[in-house]
């Protein structure tokens, strides 16, 4: 049995959760408005002349998929708060206490007092950063309900899908989807980056990571469908936020990387030619199942 503060404790959050949820209902049935990628093969990975060697990007090949049906956005702050105000459910960042936010996304004596990771120092390691904290306390997620939900880990993706009778997608189907048809292009869209100067994803301008110039619009996230989506109606394949796969992450050769580490794909607000690179759309990067950080999302598949 619930202690009863703690039964308190959660009513008062599940209330304060469901004054800006999206419909429970609503979240719960996103399967009917699912996009349906047709069955067959398509090329999948690059030969960019940029492409990450170490990534296992290459060779090209030939992967036949099935039918299957997969989310046309990454899942938003609102809708998760509809999963948590109805389970209660505690992300793995919450039982932690912690998660790392973006330096330039923090007031100024937050950023002073977090911890810089060596190596990245425009990260801090946040204390009371969470999904519904992004910038840790006396942030809020409510203002910005129909951005992608950040601060979640692989265990927290998948409890919402479970929720939702759904999965996370396998890597091979992102890709598909992400192409939107396309074989072989560059971008979710095609070959160049901003076609006739328009901006087609939340990605870095500027040098990183002392100025943004914010040509696209946007510091941090972006709320969803914010750029126009590809030749599927998928939006946002590219930039905003990292997206979780369910495959475990393998390039093919020895890695540093150890644990149980998954692909993520589409890269991220963070991203820049000279520092990360990949929103390209066969670009991969692999993370640790329990990591979470401010720019790290996902989306939902099933079986057709």
């Amino acid at each position: 049995m619930s202690h009863p503060s703690t039964s308190v404790t959660r009513t008062d959050r599940a209330r304060d959760l469901a004054a800006w949820a999206a419909p429970t209902e609503q979240v719960r049935s996103r399967a009917d408005h699912a996009v349906s990628i047709p069955a067959g093969p398509f090329r999948m990975g690059s030969e960019d002349s940029d492409r990450n060697p170490g990534d296992g990007e290459s060779p090209v090949r030939a992967v036949d998929l099935p039918a299957f049906r997969i989310d046309p956005a990454c899942v938003t702050n609102a809708e998760f708060a509809a999963f948590v105000a109805e389970t209660g459910y505690v992300t793995e960042a919450e039982d932690f206490g912690w998660s790392f936010v973006f330096g330039a996304l923090l007031d100024k004596d937050v950023r002073r007092a977090s911890r810089k990771p060596p190596g990245t120092p425009w990260w801090r390691a946040v204390e009371g950063a969470r999904w519904d904290r992004p910038e840790g306390p006396g942030s809020s997620a409510a203002d910005r309900a129909d951005h992608p939900v950040v601060h979640v880990s692989l265990r927290d993706a998948e409890a919402f899908a479970s929720w939702c009778g759904m999965r996370l997608p396998q890597e091979a189907e992102w890709e598909k989807a992400a192409r939107g048809g396309l074989d072989q292009a560059r971008y979710a869209w095609g070959d160049e980056l901003t076609p006739g100067g328009e901006h087609r994803c939340n990605i870095w301008q500027g040098a990183f990571p002392v100025r943004n110039t914010l040509e696209d619009g946007f510091l941090g996230t972006a709320p969803v469908r914010s750029f126009p989506p590809n030749g599927y109606g998928m939006y946002e394949v590219a930039g905003n936020v990292w997206e979780w796969c369910s495959d475990r992450w393998t390039t093919g050769q020895a890695s540093s990387l150890t644990g149980d580490v998954r692909v993520m794909r589409g890269g991220s607000y963070l991203c820049h030619d000279s520092y990360c690179n990949r929103y390209r759309v066969a670009a991969r990067s692999g993370t640790a199942a329990e990591d979470a950080s401010g720019n790290k999302g996902f989306r939902l598949a099933m079986d057709a």
